[in-house]
C-alpha cells in the first residue's frame, strides 16, 4: 500500500508538473477570451445605443425643420395670396376711376357738341327771324321746325 500511496503521490507530482499546468494556463486563457468577447459585446452594445440616440436625435431635428419649412411656405403663400388680392384691387380702382375720368370726359364733350349745335341753331332760326317779320304763329312754327331739327340731328 505503501508503494500504491508513493506511485500515487508521484503520479500527482507528475500531474500537476506536466497537467495540470497547461490545462490551467488553456482555461485562464479561455476565461480571458471569454471576458473579453464579453466587453466588446458591451462596448459594441453601448455604441449601438449611442448611434440609435444619435439618429432619433437628428431625426428628430430634420423633423422639426421640415415642419418649419412648411410653416414658413405658408405664412409666404398666405403673404403672396394678400399681396396679390390687394394689387387686384388696386388696378381694379385704378381702372375704374380710369373709366370714370373717360366718361366724364365723353359728357363733357358731348355737352360742347350739344352747346356747339345749339348755338348754330340759335344763329340761324335769328337770321331767319331776320330776314323776315314773322307772326305768332310763324314764330311758333319756326320753333317747332327748329325742335324737329334738333330731334334729328340727335
Amino acid at each position: 500500500m505503501l508503494v500504491q500511496l508513493f506511485f500515487f503521490v508521484v503520479l500527482l507530482l507528475l500531474l500537476k508538473k506536466f497537467a495540470w499546468g497547461p490545462v490551467m494556463n488553456m482555461m485562464q486563457k479561455r476565461e480571458e477570451y471569454v471576458a473579453g468577447e464579453i466587453e466588446a459585446a458591451e462596448k459594441s452594445r453601448k455604441e449601438a445605443e449611442a448611434a440609435a440616440k444619435e439618429a432619433q436625435t437628428q431625426l428628430n431635428q430634420v423633423k422639426q425643420e421640415a415642419q418649419k419649412m412648411i410653416e414658413d411656405a405658408k405664412n409666404t403663400a398666405v403673404k403672396q395670396e394678400q399681396a396679390i388680392i390687394e394689387a387686384a384691387r388696386n388696378e381694379a380702382e385704378r381702372i375704374k376711376e380710369q373709366a370714370q375720368a373717360e366718361i366724364q370726359n365723353e359728357k363733357e364733350k358731348a355737352i360742347q357738341a350739344l352747346q356747339a349745335q345749339v348755338a348754330s341753331l340759335s344763329v340761324m332760326i335769328a337770321s331767319k327771324v331776320i330776314e323776315k317779320e314773322i307772326s305768332e304763329q310763324d314764330q311758333e312754327k319756326l320753333i317747332e321746325e327748329y325742335i324737329k331739327e334738333v330731334g334729328e340731328e340727335r
